[in-house]
C-alpha cells in the first residue's frame, strides 16, 4: 500500500480509532482528535467498522459502475475491424463513433498499437565464418581538458578558458567471427 505524503492515518490507526470508540468507550470527538482527523472522517471509519469492515483500507477512486460505457457488441465490432488492420480513426469513421472512444476501447484490450506486418519474420542476423572476413570499426573523438574545473576550485572567472588540451581519438575494431576486440587511443 502506498500512502500519499499528507496522509494522517493508515489502516492500523483507523482500526485503533474505531476500537477506541466501540470497545473502550471513547467519544467520537476525543478519538478523532487523538488521531488528528476530523470528526466527519472518523465517523466514516466508525461506520465502516460497525458494518463489518475490519481492514479499513483505502478504497479505489474508480466508480462502481459506468452508465455510458461502450456496449460489448460495439467493442467486438471495434476489435474485429482492428483485425483488418484499420486505424482507430478509420474505425471511428466506419462506426460513427468518437475517435477517443475507439482508442480507449483498443487500449483497454491491449490493441492500442498496430503490430508491424513483418513482426513474424526473424531478424536478419549474420556471423562471418572466418576470422578477419568482417571487422566492425568505430572512432570516438574525445576532448582533453587540462586541470580541474570550477566545481573543484570554486573559481568561475572567465579568464582561464584555455584549459582545452586538444583531442584524443579512440579507435575500436571488433572481429565479427571471433568477437576479438582491439582498442587504440591516439593523441593529437
Amino acid at each position: 500500500m502506498t500512502l500519499h505524503r499528507n496522509a494522517k492515518t493508515c489502516p492500523a490507526s483507523r482500526l485503533l480509532l474505531a476500537r477506541r470508540v466501540v470497545e473502550h468507550g471513547w467519544s467520537l470527538a476525543a478519538a478523532a482528535e487523538a488521531a488528528g482527523v476530523s470528526e466527519r472522517r472518523a465517523s466514516e471509519w466508525l461506520r465502516r467498522y460497525r458494518s463489518g469492515d475490519r481492514e479499513l483500507a483505502d478504497r479505489p477512486s474508480l466508480p462502481r459502475r459506468v452508465p455510458h460505457k461502450t456496449r460489448p457488441e460495439r467493442e467486438r465490432a471495434i476489435l474485429s475491424l482492428r483485425e483488418l488492420r484499420m486505424t482507430a480513426a478509420q474505425i471511428a469513421e466506419v462506426l460513427g463513433m468518437a475517435h477517443s472512444t475507439v482508442s480507449t476501447v483498443l487500449r483497454r484490450h491491449g490493441r492500442g498499437r498496430l503490430a508491424r506486418r513483418d513482426a513474424d519474420e526473424p531478424e536478419n542476423r549474420y556471423e562471418r565464418p572466418r576470422p578477419g572476413e568482417l571487422i566492425h570499426i568505430d572512432v570516438k573523438k574525445i576532448g582533453r581538458i587540462n586541470g580541474v574545473g570550477h566545481r573543484v576550485t570554486g573559481d568561475r572567472r572567465k579568464s582561464d578558458r584555455s584549459r582545452a588540451g586538444g583531442y584524443e581519438f579512440v579507435h575500436v575494431c571488433v572481429d565479427d567471427c571471433t568477437r576479438l576486440a582491439y582498442l587504440s587511443v591516439n593523441v593529437t
